[in-house]
Formats: C-alpha cells, structure tokens, sequence
C-alpha cells in the first residue's frame, strides 16, 4: 500500500489556479515541499494533524492555502496566483508521530508521495 497518494498536478499559465491533493492512510501532521530542477526540495507549506497550527514559505504565503478534510485524511494545497517560479515537482510528506508538528526540514518528515508536476508558463 501507498502511504500517501498525490493528484492535482499539470501545467497552467501564470496567473492561474491549481489544487493538489494528498491521500493518506491515517492522521498525520502533513507537508508539502518541492523540487525545481536542478534544485534542493524546499519546505512550501505545512499543517499539524488537528489543522492547528499551519505554515508557509514566505514565497507563497497569501497565494497558497493548505486545509485537510479528515473524513477523508486528505490534505490539499490550493494555489492561486501561480508564478514561473513555482514550477517543480510537488510532494506531499507525513510525520507519523502522533501529535508532531508541522516543520520545514524534509528531514523530519517519514512518508512521502510520489510527487506530482506543477508547470507554470509565463
């Protein structure tokens, strides 16, 4: 079994809007990072397993909004006002510790997806 499922990716104009969604199997606190190319993974958003705190990277902050449905122990990240430079592949992650929050090191994070591609064309 997959841990954590991703879906959403694909290639918009700047300006535009995408939703990414990310299954998994329990209630974890979740990431999302990604990887320009050629490039280190960078930490975009986060949420803790109860929704309280959230996080962001000062570059996407107020263009991005992570949320979680825990019916469904889905995460999403909403993206509007998509910029060139926030084309790369988008990962979500999990920390399977229970009440552990949300941070930007991928280091500290035990699950990840498979990644999905975001292309932004100017």
């Amino acid at each position: 079994q997959v841990p954590l499922v991703e879906s959403g990716g694909g290639l918009v104009q700047a300006g535009g809007s995408l939703r990414l969604s990310c299954e998994a199997s329990d209630r974890y606190s979740m990431g999302w990072f990604r990887q320009p190319l050629g490039k280190e993974r960078e930490f975009v958003a986060g949420i803790s397993w109860n929704g309280y705190p959230v996080n962001y990277a000062k570059a996407v902050k107020g263009r991005f909004t992570i949320s979680r449905d825990d019916s469904k122990n889905t995460v999403f990240l909403e993206m509007t006002d998509l910029k060139p430079e926030d084309t790369g592949i988008y990962y979500c992650a999990a920390k399977v510790e229970y009440y552990a929050a949300p941070t930007g090191s991928p280091m500290e994070y035990d699950l990840w997806g498979q990644g999905t591609q975001v292309t932004v064309s100017s």
